[in-house]
């Protein structure tokens, strides 16, 4: 028989983390492209470091106010943070809030709500369309972009590439058959002026668009597609990020998208 006394054998390895623990790899993520050290976030929301520490290395949830403190401080959404934090109910009720308002027609949204919108923009200003020719023919709105760009705004504008069967086939749907590549290059004609100034960029895209996408920071009007129905004949919603709300986000993440695979325009 195998004698074990008088022997010291190895203790099993036992994680740091509680059973049903995790740690929070994205609340750590976040910090780290933030550049700010566990310390700088503790003495911002006011709490001690080594509750930090728990948030992040235990997967502990903070309290609403402090989620809420943390994800402004790190320019994130609560619930990518925290995804498990917020019900379903509380989720829903957060995005609903982003609404600011809908309106039945594009035709309907006042032209002084799409001046107020970009006029907004500091940081950002994002359109995506196919051709958005109203948008390029509004001198007023054209002169804003070229100040927001001047200001050291962002002035981004997707285009739908005239030549591909994705334009042709709204062109289709919307009964102006070959219309909307003419569309789509009159817009570029209009753009010249703005493609030649710092801080502005021209691509075109070659993908099927459910919406139209008019931002400026967190801010965006989103113009629903509707087969038959020209976009200025379907709804609008205004939309205004709230932190923990995912509606803004996902109108963003979409532009982004296009954005990385659509083809710049030359000066």
């Amino acid at each position: 028989m195998f004698r074990t006394s008088g022997l010291r054998l190895p203790r099993p390895w036992t994680s740091p983390l509680r059973a049903g623990e995790m740690a929070n790899e994205r609340l750590r993520a976040a910090l780290l492209e933030r550049g700010a050290t566990v310390a700088e976030l503790a003495e911002t929301i006011q709490v001690d470091a080594k509750t930090v520490e728990r948030w992040i290395t235990q997967g502990r949830t903070p309290y609403r106010k402090h989620r809420f403190a943390v994800a402004s401080f790190l320019g994130a959404e609560e619930t990518y943070l925290w995804p498990d934090a917020l019900t379903p109910q509380q989720a829903a009720a957060v995005s609903e809030s982003e609404i600011v308002t809908i309106y039945p027609h594009r035709w309907a949204v006042p032209r002084d709500a799409w001046g107020r919108l970009f006029l907004g923009a500091q940081r950002e200003i994002g359109v995506l369309v196919y051709s958005g020719t109203f948008l390029a023919q509004d001198t007023g709105i054209m002169r804003l972009f070229a100040e927001k760009a001047k200001a050291g705004a962002r002035v981004r504008i997707l285009l739908g590439d005239p030549d591909s069967p994705e334009v042709a086939r709204r062109g289709a749907d919307e009964g102006i058959g070959d219309g909307m590549a003419a569309q789509v290059r009159l817009s570029l004609v209009l753009y010249q002026p703005l493609r030649r100034l710092e801080g502005v960029e021209v691509r075109l895209h070659r993908t099927i668009l459910y919406n139209s996408v008019y931002r400026a920071d967190d801010q965006l009007l989103a113009n629903m597609h509707v087969y038959g129905t020209p976009a200025a004949d379907a709804p609008v919603m205004h939309l205004r990020k709230v932190l923990g709300g995912g509606m803004v986000s996902t109108y963003v993440d979409s532009f982004e998208a296009v954005w990385a695979n659509a083809t710049p325009v030359e000066s």
